[in-house]
């Protein structure tokens, strides 16, 4: 077995906008896109964690792979251990958790994760791009990482904090967080063993249960910047961005 896995969690009941990863975009399922273009990485084991059987049976139908997890789960990370743990025996040593709505990420960078947490240098990794405008500052949807050290010139630093708000952001490296994460498998088993925490709840932010229990998370820099889509003038812009390839 592979010491790496992709896993994909992915479930129907989005609040802003439902059904999201069954949704069209050159005729072929979101969730699909993210899937294929997993496999595309050359990480050759990739999973979709699911608990919706719409879901399930699309992937095993266009011959991927699909775990039925439990229906009920506080976080994605939890949905992702489940399969990690059930469907993989808890073997492998990288587990990489690639969120389902970013239709158009850069498959490459997937691999960028599995080599830099092979350094054992921290115990989670993630991406982020350079934040374009004030419109990105101000949008509470889109999620912003401060950093330690310029990531555009090192390209990778500590993360020191997750916001979606910022009042005052003089004299600080932040950028665009892209969802995207890396576990070790040791550093996967202590994370969802711990509470949630403090300001994981209040900025719905799961990264800060990692952050508040003295976790290492480290950020990479990259180039591209992947749409998330949360809602349905998201998944037009998407849409735009695909259909012209």
């Amino acid at each position: 077995m592979s010491s790496t896995v992709v896993i994909i969690p992915s479930r129907l009941q989005a609040k802003r906008l439902p059904n999201k990863p069954l949704k069209l975009i050159n005729k072929k399922e979101m969730v699909l896109h993210v899937y294929d273009l997993a496999k595309k990485s050359g990480i050759k084991k990739v999973l979709i964690a699911t608990p919706d059987k719409d879901i399930h049976q699309l992937i095993m139908k266009n011959g991927g792979n699909s775990f039925l997890s439990q229906s009920i789960h506080e976080t994605g990370t939890d949905r992702v251990f489940e399969a990690f743990k059930n469907f993989y025996d808890g073997k492998p040593s990288i587990i990489i958790n690639l969120q389902g709505d970013m239709p158009n990420f850069d498959p490459l960078e997937i691999m960028k994760i599995e080599k830099y947490l092979k350094r054992g240098l921290c115990d989670i990794v993630t991406l982020a791009s350079s934040i374009k405008n004030d419109n990105e500052i101000k949008n509470q949807n889109i999620v912003k990482v401060i950093t330690e050290k310029n990531i555009n010139k090192t390209d990778f630093s500590k993360a020191l904090d997750f916001k979606r708000n910022l009042s005052d952001y003089k004299d600080q490296f932040i950028y665009h967080h892209i969802g995207i994460y890396g576990f070790t498998n040791e550093a996967l088993m202590r994370y969802v063993n711990l509470e949630r925490s403090k300001l994981e709840k209040e900025r719905n932010l799961e990264q800060m249960r990692a952050l508040e229990n003295k976790m290492n998370i480290h950020v990479g820099y990259t180039p591209s910047n992947p749409l998330s889509v949360d809602t349905n003038d998201d998944l037009e812009e998407v849409k735009k961005i695909m259909e012209k390839k």
